[in-house]
Order: structure tokens, then C-alpha cells, then sequence
């Protein structure tokens, strides 16, 4: 089955820097964009960053990602990152990857993918 398996993540100092991993299985990677989400607490869940699938080409950053996170893959680890610098008190959220199984998903992301891992905790904080 469909497996997303999150590392990275912990407690860092306004300013710092954090990358987050997400490996994944059971289908083909290649194929499908993989998107970051985060929820900050009393928050809804919102789109941090995704890349599209094959050879990642074409990444896409909300507005507060930009500048300061960077989406990459490798294929041949079925692995995507997030590196997150200059990080900020309000980036402090549980971050999750996704995937979508379909040719909707095979350059974009959004709230309704089908796979999610289980999220990671991120703090940045004094």
C-alpha cells in the first residue's frame, strides 16, 4: 500500500534552518507530484510548497514559503525534501507530505490528495 514516511522536523531558533524528508512506497513515484501542507495550532491545514512529478521541473510555493523554503526530489531515493531557512515563530506547525494517485495529480497538489504522512512537528521558538 501507499506508504509516506516523514523525518526531520524538532525545535529550532527563530532564524534557523530545518529540512524535512518524506519517503515514500508502494506506487510509482516517478509519476505523481508530492506536496507540502502545514496546520499550525487553531489553524486550518494550508499548502506549504509542491513539485511536480517526473523530474520535478516545475515547483510551486505559497507566498510565505518563497524566498525561504525549497521543494527538491530524488527518484531514485522515492524521496522529496523541504528545506526550510529563516524560519519564523508563526512557521511553527505540523508539516505533512502528500500524493495523489490520477493524472491530476501528475504536476499539482491540493488539499484533497490521497496519501498523507503523518506529520511532523516544527518549532521555532527562543
Amino acid at each position: 500500500q501507499v506508504q509516506l514516511v516523514q523525518s526531520g522536523g524538532g525545535l529550532v531558533q527563530p532564524g534557523g534552518s530545518l529540512r524535512l524528508s518524506c519517503t515514500a512506497s508502494g506506487f510509482t513515484f516517478n509519476d505523481f507530484a508530492i506536496g507540502w501542507f502545514r496546520q499550525a495550532p487553531g489553524k486550518e491545514r494550508e499548502g506549504v510548497a509542491c513539485i511536480s512529478g517526473s523530474d520535478g521541473s516545475t515547483t510551486f510555493y505559497s507566498e510565505f514559503a518563497k524566498d525561504r523554503f525549497a521543494i527538491s526530489r530524488d527518484n531514485a531515493k522515492n524521496a522529496v525534501y523541504l528545506q526550510m531557512n529563516s524560519l519564523k515563530p508563526e512557521d511553527t506547525a505540523v508539516y505533512y507530505c502528500a500524493t495523489g494517485i490520477g493524472s491530476r495529480y501528475a504536476n499539482a497538489c491540493d488539499d484533497g490528495m490521497d496519501y498523507w504522512g503523518k506529520g511532523t512537528l516544527v518549532t521555532v521558538s527562543s
